[in-house]
Parts: structure tokens; C-alpha cells; sequence
């Protein structure tokens, strides 16, 4: 017999454990990087967030031996996350991903990589969409391998 998967095991349990206006918001943005994913991106759950990564049978050469995510989902305890560890790495990609906000009106609540909402009206859907679409594994692993090496 095979081992029974944890009811956090899946992204739709996790959401579905969350109150409803936050499982709505967390649901869009999760919509929006799963219709932008390019190729060879697995989503997954890690702990109590919602994770893109390549997986360690693509890419095994992490630092932590943990698939390199390129995004993350999270409901925290006074907002939603979205982890954009692709904007990050990447100035080019964070200065669109600003760009994008500001043209569209709307105010980009964001860390290094921790893009703060509440609902999901705040998110700039045509922004989060580039700012995944822009990025296909081998350009990631590239980044990656830059950043750990300089």
C-alpha cells in the first residue's frame, strides 16, 4: 500500500482551509502564474504555500537541495504573498514588473521579492503574467547559476 498524501498535500486543499476572501485572492493569483508558466515548471505545495519550481530531476545543483522556485504563494497573516523570486534575480524583470504597475494605476506593495496584496483587485494581472511568461527554465537556471557564482 502507498502512503496517503496529507490534506495539504494539494494546492486546492490548501486554499480550500483558508477563509473564503482570502482563498478568492490567493485562487486568482494562483490562475495567473499556472496560465503564464512556461515548460518544465512543476507546481506543488511546500509547508503552507503554493510553490513553481523546477524540479530536482531538471535541476539538482541547488544550494539547499530544494527544487529553485520561482514563485510562491502564501497567505500570511495580514496579507497574500506572492514571492516573485524571478523579479528578483533580475533587475530587468523588476523594472517591468514596476512599469507595468504604475501604468495600469496601480500601487505595487512589494519587498525584494514579496508581492504584498489583500485582494485580487490589488494584483496587476497583465504584470504577474509577464513577469512569469518572462522567464522559461533554461533562462532561470542561467540566472541562478550567475547569482551563486558572483
Amino acid at each position: 500500500m502507498g502512503a496517503k498524501a496529507s490534506p495539504l498535500s494539494l494546492p486546492e486543499a490548501l486554499l480550500a482551509g483558508l477563509p473564503p476572501e482570502r482563498a478568492e485572492a490567493l485562487a486568482h493569483a494562483r490562475q495567473l502564474v499556472n496560465d503564464a508558466l512556461l515548460p518544465g515548471y512543476e507546481e506543488s505545495v511546500s509547508g503552507k504555500m503554493i510553490v513553481w519550481s523546477i524540479p530536482l530531476s531538471r535541476y539538482p545543483n541547488t544550494y539547499n537541495k530544494q527544487p529553485l522556485q520561482l514563485a510562491a504563494l502564501a497567505a500570511q497573516k495580514n496579507h497574500n504573498a506572492l514571492y516573485l523570486m524571478c523579479t528578483y534575480m533580475s533587475p530587468e524583470r523588476m523594472a517591468a514588473l514596476q512599469q507595468a504597475y504604475t501604468a495600469a494605476g496601480k500601487k505595487l506593495d512589494m519587498g525584494k521579492s514579496c508581492l504584498r496584496f489583500r485582494t485580487a483587485d490589488e494584483l496587476c494581472d497583465k504584470a504577474v503574467s509577464a513577469a512569469i511568461a518572462a522567464v522559461p527554465v533554461e533562462t532561470y537556471i542561467r540566472d541562478y547559476e550567475a547569482a551563486r557564482h558572483s
